[in-house]
């Protein structure tokens, strides 16, 4: 699918609507600057310096929960790149007269748009779309981690004006497009299975982490009573039987006894300790996966590699994907966090995503409502 960029369009002297992905993470009410609004941070100074009046969405947590804020501090993490100005408000009359006094090679952000409930209505006459819709001359579409969202702002906008992709989308797409276009090696790890379960049988699948524990139990393995994946939905299991047949599953793992690590074969299962960690002879035959694989897309760790002693697995993973060949694409979120700890150059790698869902949704080939939008415009 081919998309219109920012290459494609004058700018100048434009009004242009610019749906961002700011999602930060919150610690004690302070937004944390991360990797998303830095590379944000880009497109918008990309169209200040191609003279356009730029007014940015985004969004912040979600209702309800603890993190669910203004963004007010995200302008100010965002002016640490680009001059940027907050604005309370999204529809109201001082928001839009903003918008209207904007002056070449300007930007203002507006608030948390998730505040409005017609964010989650993107239906006919959605009231976002048809306050916004007309004082622009363009919509940029950056935020590729919701795209697999059927909001207003991500799929509303581009009914109503010319759009086209931010430059952090067009390099999310262009990553994952060689993962799904080369013969790929998924490694699958984390805390959400269910995103996992999309790419079972979409390529060759190495399995670690608790989903790979999942997977040992769709194969008829009893890990014991103290396994942490046995809470798990047992209807997830199900789904993980029908397409775990042909999954590379761990061969040993690496158990907690009294704090130490201590690695076990399968034969040795079940076990009364837990499992923290995947053992040295799966690491060896990943690395070797690794090495003759075109394309890797790896998305969560391969263990607790938070706690010392069962971080073996994520770190020697990590740096076998870093001295491939083949282009590789990590998945973002808590590899970011290995990479840092690890001190792995994030450079040695073709790509690392901050995207979560989306990436998945893309290369497991399902239709993402934000792309479908912008198909033809």
């Amino acid at each position: 699918m081919k998309f219109k960029t920012l290459d494609d369009f004058n700018f100048l002297g434009k009004k242009v609507l610019v749906r961002s992905d700011l999602n930060s993470e919150v610690n004690k009410g302070k937004v944390v600057l991360g990797e998303r609004i830095i590379e944000s941070a880009k497109t918008i100074a990309e169209l200040k310096k191609k003279g356009a009046r730029v007014v940015v969405l985004s969004h912040q947590g979600r209702p309800e929960k603890k993190d669910f804020t203004s963004l007010e501090q995200h302008a100010n993490l965002l002016g640490k790149y680009t001059k940027i100005r907050f604005v309370k408000g999204i529809l109201g009359k001082n928001a839009i007269e903003e918008i209207r006094n904007l002056k070449n090679g300007e930007a203002i952000l507006l608030d948390n748009i998730r505040k409005l409930k017609e964010e989650f209505n993107p239906g006919r006459d959605n009231l976002i779309v048809k306050v916004l819709g007309k004082e622009f001359d363009y919509y940029v579409n950056d935020s590729f981690s919701v795209s697999h969202r059927n909001q207003a702002s991500v799929v509303g906008f581009p009914k109503v004006l010319r759009s086209c992709i931010g430059r952090l989308m067009q390099k999310e797409i262009e990553s994952l497009n060689k993962v799904r276009t080369r013969k790929g090696l998924f490694i699958l790890g984390g805390n959400k299975p269910e995103d996992n379960i999309l790419l079972m049988n979409k390529g060759r699948v190495a399995t670690c982490g608790t989903f790979g524990e999942l997977c040992l139990m769709a194969k008829g393995y009893n890990l014991g009573a103290k396994s942490k994946v046995l809470g798990k939905d047992r209807g997830v299991l199900e789904k993980i039987k029908k397409s775990v047949l042909g999954v590379r599953t761990p061969i040993d793992l690496a158990v907690s006894v009294k704090g130490k690590r201590k690695e076990i074969s399968l034969d040795e299962l079940p076990s009364k300790y837990m499992s923290y960690d995947i053992g040295s002879r799966t690491i060896k035959l990943y690395s070797q996966l690794i090495k003759e694989a075109d394309a890797i897309f790896m998305k969560g760790p391969a263990g607790m590699f938070e706690t010392k002693g069962f971080d073996k697995g994520t770190k020697e993973i990590l740096e076998a994907i870093s001295k491939t060949k083949g282009f590789s694409v990590l998945g973002g979120g808590n590899l970011n966090s290995a990479l840092s700890k690890f001190k792995i150059n994030k450079n040695r790698f073709g790509y690392v995503s901050l995207s979560g869902g989306a990436t998945i949704y893309y290369l497991a080939g399902m239709k993402l409502p934000g792309l479908e939008a912008l198909k033809g415009k």
